[in-house]
């Protein structure tokens, strides 16, 4: 009885000898009383199928590194004001809870800004419904009131996953590269840093990074009370941005918060690779210094849906689909030389542990898959919108009407006095970012924001339509430009006459893709009329697997295809625009297809081009090999007018 009363006693002790620390002496981590260095893969649990989750962290693990890090995008978990979603891909604390079964620390980024290409930054698109709101600065109130309602949720469900009190969390980050945003507000952080502490504890460690080479924005981005880190790449020698650590964090362990095995791509740019031993070397670099790192990215993953984003650099650039970042594990989880190269280099420094190193997930050539004729969009409108137009006087940006990703179509009708002529229809402040332009139903002319075209040459005969279909190519997510609302910002003229009176529908695609009777009409007409690429739903039917009882990963080849969407089952894999490349296969995971042999829906959402003419052309292939260093045509420039019906 006395071993027993002693052992119960023991045990608030016993939980609280863990802890993870700073030795600012020997300028080095602690964890439970013993130096500890950390060698971290990041991993975007959202940019992974929460099906292959424990996969990639044992690919992570068998590596030899300790620790996983992830950012939190707020605008996943909030998608509508103070509507929350923690279920499948953003399911944060199932993620922690994997990645603790499998004895790996977690190094948490979030936020509230977190930048990763993803859209806004991880921002919600809803804080745009004010056009002028003020972003990532103290004297934002509206915009620092709902991080303040944010974090008072998010940062109460990750505070039983802190180290000290049994978790892996070992170190949280307070906002992101804030030192490259166009505020140098150390309110604004001292305000984070206070509200991360009230909901977590005093003890964790809160951290910041910023851009190594430039020690301006170091300064700017962190303060005296958090502790100081830095990123930079592989072509970058170390020594350089560790000295400008030390410049503001004159004692502690050296970090590289993001040490970049590779790089992002944009639509119509090359794509980006770093070679295996680049990486190689540079990461031996940083070790042999004694430097804990993360390895930016372990995996990349996907953007499904319409969570890609774009960065503004002189232009607005759009991020593709497929987020492989030439990592050490593909977009698909499989591993590549780079995993090895990283491996062995690891094993230097650390007992590599004594585990199989999982193998690549299979695949499956599903074959050539027919597609059929479905509606046209501008024939579902109020399928798309079931609850009706948005009726305006002047055109309003996609936020104001609740519609925060994808598609809006604004209609307005054309003053008669414009009836059989041909005119100049002008968009004040450029199109965000792509729009179609109808005249009578009729597609006519389209305008890209990569372009700078704001104007084009319209046709207008009897029929007195004017309809734009805008499509948001993702939210500007790094530099001073991200205040990005989408759609038509400004006014509309034909002529120099304002056109008023609009009305602008939210389109659901989901109600579309998931109306079968959408599909049961005969849309056979398949030779080409004057309507020819219009914005159109095409529907096939992959096969199921002739054995087993689950399905396999595969990539979609749309060679001959234009521009549009993709969704298996149901599910939105993302955008494809393999005319202006590199990408040209979209990743389809396992999870989303059918099991039990059974077949699976395949919609697709084409807007300029579909290979058509003929039921014997309109095809899309499946593979197991991806495609994303294809040939790219250039989508960016400057033009004051158009004529083109495509682009």
């Amino acid at each position: 009885m006395a071993f027993f009363l002693f052992f119960i006693c023991c045990l608030p002790t016993l939980a609280i000898s863990l802890s993870f620390s700073i030795d600012y002496d020997n300028n080095c981590f602690m964890k439970d009383g013993k130096p500890f260095r950390y060698i971290s893969g990041g991993m975007h649990y959202f940019r992974v199928p929460q099906y292959y989750w424990k996969d990639r962290l044992l690919k992570l693990k068998a590596s030899g590194m300790n620790t996983v890090q992830t950012y939190v995008p707020w605008n996943l978990h909030e998608p509508i004001p103070k509507q929350y979603n923690f279920a499948g891909n953003a399911n944060l604390t199932s993620f922690l809870e994997i990645a603790q079964s499998l004895d790996l620390l977690v190094i948490l980024r979030p936020g509230p800004y977190i930048c990763a290409e993803w859209d806004f930054g991880g921002l919600p698109g809803w804080l745009l419904k004010d056009p002028s709101i003020v972003i990532r600065s103290s004297q934002g109130k509206a915009y620092m009131e709902a991080v303040d309602a944010w974090m008072s949720v998010l940062l109460p469900l990750v505070k039983p996953f802190l180290y000290e009190n049994g978790g892996p969390v070992i170190m949280v980050q307070v906002e992101n590269e804030y030192g490259d945003y166009i505020h140098c507000d150390h309110q604004y952080m001292l305000h984070l840093q206070q509200l991360f502490r009230y909901h977590l504890t005093d003890d964790i460690i809160l951290f910041t990074t910023d851009d190594g080479s430039n020690l301006t924005a170091i300064e700017c981005g962190t303060l005296p009370s958090l502790y100081t880190t830095v990123d930079f790449g592989a072509n970058t020698d170390p020594s350089i941005p560790f000295a400008n650590q030390r410049k503001l964090q004159q004692k502690g362990p050296l970090v590289n918060s993001e040490f970049y095995t590779g790089w992002l791509d944009y639509w119509g740019t090359p794509h980006q690779t770093r070679t295996s031993k680049v990486v190689a070397d540079a990461l031996d670099k940083i070790l042999a210094l004694n430097a804990s790192v993360n390895l930016y990215m372990f995996e990349g993953g996907t953007n499904f849906g319409f969570w890609s984003g774009a960065d503004f650099h002189g232009q607005y650039q759009p991020v593709p689909t497929s987020y492989d970042y030439d990592a050490p594990l593909t977009e698909a989880g499989d591993l590549t030389e780079k995993y090895h190269a990283i491996r062995e280099v690891i094993g230097k420094y650390l007992t590599l542990p004594d585990i199989p190193i999982p193998p690549a997930t299979p695949k499956y050539p599903y074959g050539t898959i027919e597609m059929t004729k479905g509606p046209e969009v501008i024939d579902v409108l109020t399928k798309l919108s079931p609850e009706g137009p948005v009726k305006t006087k002047y055109p309003l940006t996609m936020e104001q009407i609740g519609q925060y990703s994808g598609f809006a179509w604004y209609h307005a009708q054309i003053p008669p006095m414009f009836s059989q002529s041909e005119r100049m229809l002008n968009v004040e402040g450029l199109v965000r970012d792509r729009a179609i332009i109808y005249v009578g139903r009729l597609r006519q002319r389209t305008l890209n924001r990569t372009r700078g075209e704001s104007n084009a040459t319209i046709i207008i005969g009897e029929f007195l339509d004017l309809d734009i279909l805008v499509e948001n190519m993702g939210h500007v997510g790094y530099g001073e430009n991200m205040v990005d609302p989408k759609g038509i910002l400004g006014n509309v003229t034909i002529d120099n006459v304002q056109i008023l009176n609009w009305d602008i529908y939210r389109l659901n695609l989901d109600n579309v893709v998931s109306n079968e009777s959408l599909f049961k009409d005969s849309y056979t007409d398949f030779y080409k009329t004057d309507n020819a690429i219009s914005p159109r739903f095409f529907k096939g039917v992959i096969p199921g697997v002739p054995f087993g009882d689950i399905g396999f990963d595969f990539y979609l080849h749309l060679d001959n295809w234009g521009k549009g969407v993709v969704f298996v089952n149901g599910r939105n894999m993302g955008r494809y625009w393999p005319a202006v490349g590199p990408q040209q296969t979209l990743y389809v995971p396992a999870s989303v297809m059918s099991m039990n042999q059974h077949p699976s829906n395949l919609v697709i959402l084409e807007l300029d081009n579909a290979p058509c003419d003929y039921p014997e052309t309109c095809l899309v292939k499946c593979s197991t090999i991806p495609v994303l260093n294809g040939t790219t045509s250039p989508i960016y420039g400057t033009a004051k007018t158009t004529n083109k019906a495509l682009g």
